[in-house]
């Protein structure tokens, strides 16, 4: 079978909704008529190589990037280069992608499946769906920390790249600062994961370099955005929030640098562990 090219790109526009929206209200303690935005979110169903994978409630913006992303941190394709090509339809809050992806990553999708049709009871029980959630990553090459002045005034330097956030709130953000510590971009989205998906898809389908860069999110970091970070071979991540004790173990055990920064405090590093820095 002859190959393909990449395509990491849509093949098919996509009108979607404005990620925000007007809507009316009135105040609780003199019923006076008023109106805000808020942020939108789609139902996004996804399918690869005509099987359905997930639906994924999103903010309606960057979608080839969480389709990359999302697959690159799922563990469903390797990297963006056995992503063949895009298609989104629908409309409103129901839309559809369909994903093409390389012979053997669909394989590898189909056996995954096959595993979780033998569970019991929810589906999601037993001890393949268990690995499935811990699963064998590689362990990072390592890299050095960040020097501190990269991270001193982070909070309001971030803002510029949350344009969703600021008008309207409900959403977090992902971000990635290159190796001269300059900030060269960032997404959004009402789920703190597709934030980071859709930065992992930018990152891939923008051609941006990632060695000694860092990638920075808003919300409470647990396992899963450092398993994502990892698939992507970004080797230091910052939160703006503190990481759980499973997220910490996992970081220290693949060696992901995982720096923490408070909000009136300097940064904690929590990976590597002390005894483990040169």
């Amino acid at each position: 079978m002859t190959s393909k090219p990449p395509a990491c790109v849509a093949s098919t526009p996509l009108a979607a909704p404005a990620a925000s929206v007007r809507y009316d209200y009135c105040q609780l303690d003199d019923n006076s008529p008023a109106s805000t935005d808020l942020a939108e979110e789609v139902a996004l169903a996804i399918a690869f190589n005509g099987i359905s994978q997930a639906v994924m409630l999103v903010s309606p913006t960057d979608l080839e990037d969480f389709v990359v992303g999302f697959s690159i941190g799922s563990g469903i394709v390797n990297a963006a280069t056995e992503i063949y090509d895009i298609k989104l339809s629908g409309s409103g809050s129901a839309l559809h992608a369909e994903v093409e992806i390389a012979s053997r990553a669909f394989w590898n999708l189909k056996n995954q499946r096959r595993q979780l049709a033998g569970t019991s009871g929810c589906g999601l029980c037993g001890v393949e769906a268990v690995e499935q959630a811990l699963p064998e990553l590689d362990v990072l090459p390592g890299a050095p920390l960040p020097p501190v002045h990269w991270l001193e005034g982070l909070r309001q330097r971030i803002s510029t790249f949350q344009p969703l956030g600021q008008h309207c709130g409900a959403v977090h953000a992902a971000l990635f600062m290159n190796c001269q510590g300059e900030l060269l971009l960032g997404r959004e989205d009402i789920g703190r994961h597709n934030a980071l998906d859709k930065l992992i898809g930018a990152i891939e389908r923008q051609h941006i370099e990632i060695t000694g860069g860092l990638a920075i999110v808003t919300s409470r970091c647990s396992l899963e955005l450092i398993q994502k970070v990892l698939r992507a071979g970004i080797q230091t991540l910052v939160s703006l929030s503190s990481p759980t004790g499973l997220a910490l173990q996992w970081a220290r055990r693949h060696n992901l640098n995982l720096i923490h920064l408070p909000q009136h405090s300097a940064p904690r590093v929590y990976s590597p562990a002390r005894e483990n820095r040169p």
